[in-house]
């Protein structure tokens, strides 16, 4: 059970290991883009391209839907950024539980957005956490658990791709070990439980009261989607990349320092940040090359004035 491109290793490597699958479960399709074009999620088109049936229930808790999975009789139950949480009845049904592969070390990051909160907390490391499945949010035993660190260049991008192959890898670990029952269960420690919502809009817009890493910060988790924004000119202004530059001053924050076709310069609450690529309102991403030449924005105006 799983939906977008972080579930699509988990099952091929099920796959490749010639595991019984006698269903996937993934939500339905769903429109995307400017055209809004119905697209099936990744784990769909994987699905079919290997011949497996494919099950796409809007509420999985519906009675006609979750017969149908049921029917099926799985053993074991494997989920991966399915979307929705599994009623009490399938929980129970397998003989070897329901188990998700977590894009975090829990119990931190409980929650559907533990990349972009852990690059934006400024994390140095972070991992996958295979656990049992119960009714509440991320909450069930720890299984087992892989950790690698966060590079200072990593973004949701690149981290994602990282955290979804490791999470492949250690399911075909923990599989095996978990029907000869040589794993012992570890149930997560709740004064330790923190929480990685879903992005919303307020969470994009960037603070430049903030010092200047922290403003690195949120731009990386933030890229490449949904993407961190500020105003200019009282329009949206999304910010693709900055850098941290080691500049003093004692301008506003948000104060535009220096226009480059390297970089633009914004004054931070610490610091300053160099945008290196962005996104005018109505406009494609450009690099700010490419913007300068097109646009005025001049040393001394305000990013996000006004809001």
């Amino acid at each position: 059970m799983g939906t977008p491109d972080f579930a699509v290793p988990s099952l091929q490597v099920l796959v490749e290991q010639a595991y019984p699958i006698v269903g996937v479960v993934t939500q339905p399709d769903r429109p995307k883009g400017r055209k809004q074009v119905l697209t099936p999620p990744p784990v769909k088109t994987t699905a079919l391209s290997y011949g497996i049936p494919v099950f796409q229930p809007e509420k999985l808790r519906d009675p006609a839907a979750l017969e149908e999975i049921l029917a099926l009789k799985p053993d074991l139950v494997v989920t991966a950024a399915y979307g929705q949480l599994l009623p009490t009845e399938l929980l129970e049904a397998p003989q070897w539980g329901c188990i998700n592969v977590h894009a975090s070390l829990l119990p931190k990051y409980r929650g559907g957005a533990p990349i972009h909160h852990a690059l934006i907390n400024g994390e140095k490391e972070t991992g996958v956490t295979i656990m049992y499945m119960v009714e509440q949010l991320d909450a069930g035993d720890i299984l087992s658990q892989r950790s690698i660190p966060i590079e200072e260049t990593d973004h949701v991008g690149s981290l994602h791709d990282k955290l979804s192959q490791l999470g492949a890898e250690l399911l075909m670990e923990t599989i095996p070990a978990l029907l000869a029952g040589k794993i012992q269960p570890v149930p997560q420690d709740e004064s330790l439980v923190t929480y990685a919502p879903n992005i919303r809009r307020e969470d994009e817009r960037i603070d430049w009261s903030q010092p200047a890493h922290a403003i690195f910060n949120r731009v990386r988790g933030l890229h490449p989607w949904p993407v961190a924004f500020t105003t200019w000119q009282g329009k949206p202004l999304k910010i693709w990349w900055v850098e941290v530059a080691d500049v003093r001053h004692d301008a506003e924050p948000g104060t535009v320092l220096n226009v480059e076709e390297d970089g633009i310069t914004v004054a931070a609450g610490e610091g300053a940040v160099v945008i290196q690529e962005l996104q005018p309102s109505g406009k494609k991403r450009m690099t700010v090359a490419q913007f300068v030449r097109g646009r005025n924005m001049e040393p001394g105006e305000r990013l996000g004035d006004g809001e």
